[in-house]
């Protein structure tokens, strides 16, 4: 196993410099209770990048990022930038081309110490546990764009190859569950949609070991909210992806306690981030929570650093601290971002409960 790793740091805006300062302090106190080095290198993306480079992100930025053993990112997005030409999320969409994080892993549990937080009745959340994997890099976020004031236009496209790799990320995470993978399409109307349910159905297969469902995206998106427990392993092209999975945030309680992990080929820096927002309405008033930062980066341990074992201790620590109420706003408690991040710290540095 490796023990030094080069980590870009990309903050963003509003909350996401909390956040990252929140996980990278967590990070810190577990990398040395396991004897690993970590290296940082700081760069700018998303709104603070357009106003103090020009762009939301810049080649000397991705250029690090490629050069890095993984990524780091915290949110972007300003309102200050709703209606202009050049906007933040371009940032993101650029540094997920650039690295070919085309697999994008997004696990929602419902936690124990949470089942409070959700808008929903407890019976209905109660044992879930989720992975949603989207595709990344394609369908209409990437196709050919047509801006105008009377008519506009985004062009999705797929290619075979693209629906076989995402797929094979799917089945192979089912392998690891209960072994079902449930398919999101629209193939009733749409022809990507009829291309994705005839490769992942080819693909499946491969594994027969694997229960495949095809499911309208509508009636997914449906079925999260009457019986989320019905779902494993939940497959998604680009634009249905991110939005089932911010529905599917409501689950757990808040958007604040989703990771999530952007993947490409074996070997290449990964793109770990929360999947909420930059929320510029509370940045600096110590309300963000840091959770879903601090859950990302045991998805980089695990998946991209290959340290199950640093992982395992941040994930426990998370455990812990949410079970001694360590919650913040969003999740109906009162503690700081500060607060929980030196609740996860405490635990994972001595390896016992924090009070």
């Amino acid at each position: 196993m490796r023990d030094s790793f080069d980590i870009l740091l990309l903050p963003g805006d509003g909350i996401g410099p909390e956040v990252v300062d929140a996980a990278r302090e967590v990070m810190d106190v577990a990398a040395e209770h396991y004897g690993v080095k970590l290296s940082y290198e700081e760069r700018k993306i998303g709104g603070v990048a357009i106003r103090e480079e020009g762009e939301p992100v810049s080649e000397t930025t991705l250029e690090a990022a490629s050069a890095s053993d993984s990524v780091l990112l915290g949110a972007v997005g300003h309102p200050d930038f709703d209606g202009g030409a050049v906007r933040p999320e371009a940032g993101l969409l650029k540094l997920r081309k650039h690295l070919g994080a085309f697999a994008n892993l997004r696990p929602v549990v419902a936690l124990p110490s949470l089942l409070s937080a959700s808008t929903l009745k407890r019976e209905v959340v109660e044992g879930v546990d989720i992975l949603i994997i989207r595709e990344l890099t394609g369908g209409a976020y990437f196709g050919e764009k047509e801006e105008g004031t009377e008519r506009a236009s985004d062009l999705s496209v797929y290619t075979r190859d693209e629906v076989v790799r995402v797929a094979r990320v799917a089945f192979e995470a089912a392998k690891r569950r209960k072994r079902r993978v449930t398919s999101v399409d629209k193939a009733n109307v749409m022809a990507t949609g009829r291309l994705w349910r005839s490769v992942v159905s080819e693909v499946a297969e491969e594994y027969p070991e694997v229960e495949l469902e095809h499911v309208l995206v509508d009636a997914a998106a449906m079925f999260l909210i009457r019986d989320p427990r019905r779902f494993d392993v939940l497959l998604t092209e680009n634009l249905f992806g991110d939005i089932l999975s911010d529905e599917a945030a409501m689950l757990p309680g808040s958007m604040g306690m989703l990771p999530s992990a952007s993947l490409g080929a074996p070997g290449e820096p990964g793109i770990f981030e929360p999947v909420h927002g930059s929320a510029p309405d509370i940045a600096g008033q110590g309300k963000a929570n840091p959770y879903a930062t601090i859950l990302s980066t045991a998805m980089m341990f695990r998946h991209t650093l290959g340290r199950p074992d640093v992982a395992e201790a941040i994930e426990q620590g998370v455990s812990v601290a949410l079970e001694a109420h360590f919650l913040t706003p969003d999740i109906g408690g009162t503690k700081t971002t500060e607060e929980v991040t030196k609740a996860v710290s405490r635990w994972v540095a001595a390896g016992e409960g924090v009070a």
